[in-house]
Order: structure tokens, then C-alpha cells, then sequence
């Protein structure tokens, strides 16, 4: 062999080389590509498979949570009825405990050992008084005295007529029930309430029940005979009432009686110039006796021109009669208050100057200007107090 062959074949061999390598390389690399095709296609393998155990893993909260909302929505609305239910029932609870306490507790001490009772106001013997219905109550054993309050002299804008809202054959609302409500707006002094009380048809129909029997409906405490003694009230005819001290069965004490002009249930409404008439002050021996005031409950629109009416009285009283120094207001027809000034005896008055000739009497001076004097007939100057107390019309 020449070295010219043999140059070709290292030649021949050397590009045989360089193929093989390069089959060699190129197999390395389409190994490397499929490898790298087999990473890839685990990896997205991989992924496709936590992507779908993520997806259960959400569906499944998803699903709980629905399971959840679906379980709260059926039970809340029942729970909430019934939150709300029995927070209605504890604020009415609350609402009723709160306005039972204030009328019943609050300014009521020593309360009753007796219920409604019907008693005989001319006979003393507990034995000679009918005795419907007795309800015992434990006593408090507080001071029960009330203070003095002296009624107010404005005029009042008020009709005096019956409030028609209940059916007046309701079985519940008996004497003691009507008492029972009553009774804590006296002791309370709130004369509005007193005033909107007196005038339903249940209330007048109870004062109706004792027309011609010289017989009271009775709440209170009382003595060891059942005789009124101490703090009660009383319910008599005529839309009458009185509330304050007892001894033995006669008014005695501080106490306050009222009177309202009100019309029998089923008849028209009259003119009335005057609506109520009160008493606040010293009793004893069932009269007013010792320091009171007397007031009228006046409309003024009722009034004709130029009339002037007594409206206050406050000073002295002896078995209901005017008795010592007195103060005095009138109101006239335009609402103008004036101030006077008068001295009684039993019922008398003192006269400023001699009776004129047509037989009037000066018995009220003019506090701002004592040359003004107010008259009445001569005779009519007796018996001058709480003459609707002592049977004497009002406006006679």
C-alpha cells in the first residue's frame, strides 16, 4: 500500500470518524430532546394532577360552605323568631313590672289590709256596713302622710263630658279593679290622670251604682273593726271622691276631695261654666276643718260678659264653713285673674261697708286696689264655705 491509499483511507477513515461522531452527537441530542420532552411532559403531568386535587379541594370546601349557608338559612329565621319573640315578651315584661311598680309601689306605703268595701257613711258599727269583698295585703309600714299642695288658679281647658271607650257590661271591670286603678293617681297627686279616669263610662256607672244610698265604694287601710283608718280612697255618688287619712271610719287628716260635674251616661252634654269642684287640706270629723284650699275647675267660654266667678278660696274652714282670713281669686269671661281678700265667721262674712239699699253686701276687698269691693245678696251671707259639701247647690 502506498501512502498515497494510505493517506486516502486515513482520510476515508477520519470522515467515518467524523460521521460516526456526528451520528453519535446527533443521537445525544435527539436523546437529550426526548428526555427533555419526557421532564416537560412529567412536569405538566404533575401539575395537571395537583391542579385537579386543588379543584376537588375547592369544590369540596365550596360544597361544605353551601352546605353550611343552605342548614343556617333553615335555622336561623326559627332562632331569630324566637330571640325576638322573647325579647318582646321580656321588654313587655319589663315595661308592665315597671308601670305596675309605679302605680302600685311607688308612692303607695302602708297599703290596705281590706279591699272594695261598701260601707254605710251614717252608721259607724263596722256589723251595720255591707261588706261585699275583702282582699288581704301585707302592710309596709311607712309614713303615709301626704303634704300640702294648694291648687293652681289658671283655668282649665277641659270638657267635662263621658269618654266612651270600653264596652261598660265588661264583667272585669268590677269596683276593686276600678279602684285599684285609681287609687295610685291620687297618691301620686297627678290630678290629669285623676281628671281622664273620672270621666270614662266604667267610672261613672260606678258612682251611679250609690245614687240615694249614702253608701261609698272603699279601698284603704283600716282599723281592727274594718272601719277606713289611716290612707285610702273612697267613691262616692255624684262622680265624688275623696283620698287621704281615715280615723275609725271619718275623713281625718290631710286629705283631697273632688267632685265632677259630668252628665248621666246616655244624656246630652249641658252648658256647664262650671267642671269640677276640689278640696285640699285639713279634715276631722268627715268635714274640712283646719288650713285647705277650694278650687273650681271654670271654662271660661261658658261665661257671659262682663261675669266675674270665684275660682280659689284658701284660709281657714270649721265643719266646711269659712272661718278666719281669707285669700280669694276670681276669673271673669276674658280669663283675667284678680286677687281679694275676706274674713268669715262660721260661715259669715265681715262686711267692708254697710249693705246697700237694694240689700247687697261687700264681702271681698280688692287686694291691688282696696276701693274695689265684690257683693253679695244679704242673704246669702250665711252658710258660705263648702256649701256643695253641706248641700248647697254651686251655683246658687
Amino acid at each position: 500500500m502506498n501512502l498515497l491509499e494510505r493517506n486516502n483511507r486515513n482520510e476515508e477513515n477520519d470522515v467515518n470518524l467524523n460521521a460516526e461522531e456526528e451520528d453519535i452527537i446527533e443521537v445525544d441530542l435527539d436523546h437529550e430532546e426526548d428526555d427533555m420532552e419526557s421532564q416537560q411532559s412529567g412536569i405538566f403531568k404533575n401539575l395537571f394532577k395537583q391542579s385537579n386535587t386543588l379543584t376537588v379541594i375547592l369544590l369540596s370546601i365550596i360544597l361544605v360552605l353551601l352546605l353550611c349557608i343552605i342548614i343556617m338559612l333553615l335555622v336561623l329565621p326559627g332562632r331569630s323568631k324566637s330571640d325576638e319573640q322573647s325579647s318582646s315578651e321580656a321588654l313587655q315584661q319589663s315595661i308592665t313590672e315597671y308601670a305596675y311598680e309605679q302605680k302600685q309601689n311607688d308612692n303607695l306605703v302602708n297599703k290596705p289590709d281590706t279591699g272594695a268595701i261598701v260601707v254605710d257613711s251614717e252608721e259607724v258599727p263596722m256589723e251595720d256596713a255591707l261588706v261585699e269583698e275583702v282582699m288581704t295585703q301585707e302592710e309596709a309600714g311607712e309614713d303615709t302622710s301626704e303634704e300640702y299642695v294648694e291648687p293652681v288658679s289658671d283655668t282649665v281647658d277641659k270638657t267635662a263630658i263621658v269618654v266612651d271607650v270600653e264596652d261598660e257590661n265588661d264583667v272585669s271591670y268590677t269596683k276593686e279593679f276600678i279602684l285599684n286603678e285609681m287609687l295610685p293617681y291620687f297618691a301620686d297627686n297627678n290630678l290629669e290622670a285623676v281628671w281622664d279616669l273620672a270621666h270614662l263610662k266604667r267610672y261613672v256607672k260606678l258612682s251611679a251604682s250609690l245614687e240615694n244610698t249614702d253608701n261609698y265604694y272603699y279601698m284603704g287601710e283600716v282599723d281592727g273593726n274594718g272601719l277606713p283608718d289611716g290612707k285610702g280612697l273612697a267613691i262616692y255618688e255624684k262622680n265624688t271622691y275623696y283620698y287621704g287619712s281615715w280615723a275609725h271610719g271619718v275623713r281625718s287628716g290631710d286629705g283631697r276631695w273632688y267632685r265632677f260635674y259630668i252628665d248621666p251616661i246616655g244624656q246630652p252634654t249641658t252648658k256647664k261654666k262650671y267642671q269640677a269642684h276640689s278640696y285640699s287640706g285639713q279634715w276631722a270629723n268627715d268635714l274640712p276643718n283646719g288650713e285647705g284650699a277650694e278650687h273650681y275647675d271654670v271654662d271660661i267660654t261658658k261665661l257671659e260678659v262682663r261675669e266675674r266667678i270665684l275660682q280659689n278660696v284658701v284660709g281657714n274652714f270649721t265643719n266646711g264653713l269659712y272661718d278666719g282670713e281669707l285669700y280669694a281669686n276670681t276669673v271673669d269671661y276674658t280669663g283675667n285673674v284678680e286677687e281679694w281678700s275676706g274674713t268669715a265667721h262660721n260661715g259669715v262674712f265681715d262686711l267692708w261697708r254697710d249693705v246697700s239699699a237694694i240689700g247687697e253686701c261687700s264681702v271681698w276687698q280688692k287686694r291691688e286696689d282696696t276701693s274695689v269691693y265684690m257683693d253679695i245678696m244679704e242673704e246669702d251671707n250665711k252658710n258660705q264655705g263648702m256649701r256643695e259639701m253641706l248641700n248647697f247647690d254651686p251655683e246658687q
